[in-house]
């Protein structure tokens, strides 16, 4: 799963590069996004700034609400579940990407592993975005098996990503078409393993439904 990416483009680059309405104005963001913070999407032809994750509220011991949790990650076997269904029937996106990184390594140790498209210097993620009373408009990333290759080799799970030819069809295909994109990436991946430690708040491990 991913609790870490990079987009390192302006959204100027951005906006050409998906063909979308820039609705930022020239806003910047940090070139590392991490669950529960603001990324760009591009949704409805235009390109946004939402939170990332859908907020989920779980009670305390009280009975009371606590602060609401992040999942930012919409596993492709439960997209039909209630969580992500409305999301996933209506409301498809395009997260721009440079590369999503894994954490490897042992407990208390883990490092950061890279993993990118060497054909694509910016690509899309598969996701799904709705409006919340926690956050105001919030996105998810798809999630299906990593089953070979430099992704298989750091998770069992990575995002869906598209090839240019499928952004519109996942924006704005049938559910069905849809669901046909949620499969494994069969083009080349670059793994970039480094020394970064995968510690701090921000970098946890989130949630995934």
């Amino acid at each position: 799963m991913c609790n870490l990416y990079k987009m390192t483009k302006t959204t100027d680059e951005v906006a050409r590069w998906f063909d979308a309405v820039d609705a930022l104005g020239g806003a910047n963001f940090g070139d590392e996004v991490f669950p529960g913070y603001p990324g760009a999407v591009v949704a409805e032809g235009r390109l946004m700034q939402m939170n990332w994750g859908f907020p989920l509220v779980m009670k305390g011991r009280d009975g009371k609400p606590l602060k609401p949790k992040p999942v930012n990650n919409a596993r492709t076997d439960k997209l039909d579940s209630f969580f992500w269904r409305y999301s996933f029937e209506e409301r498809r996106c395009l997260i721009p990407v440079t590369a999503w990184a894994e954490a490897e390594g042992p407990k208390g140790g883990k490092t950061r592993s890279w993993l990118s498209r060497p054909d694509a210097e910016l690509f899309a993620v598969a996701g799904v975005w709705r409006d919340s009373e926690e956050w105001g408009r919030c996105y998810a990333m798809v999630m299906t098996d990593a089953r070979h290759g430099p992704a298989a080799e750091v998770h069992t799970r990575m995002p869906v990503l598209l090839r240019e030819e499928d952004r519109a069809v996942w924006t704005n295909g049938s559910v069905d078409d849809a669901r046909g994109l949620c499969v494994p990436w069969q083009g080349e991946l670059v793994l970039d393993r480094t020394d970064q430690p995968w510690v701090g708040g921000a970098a946890k491990s989130k949630r995934l439904l």
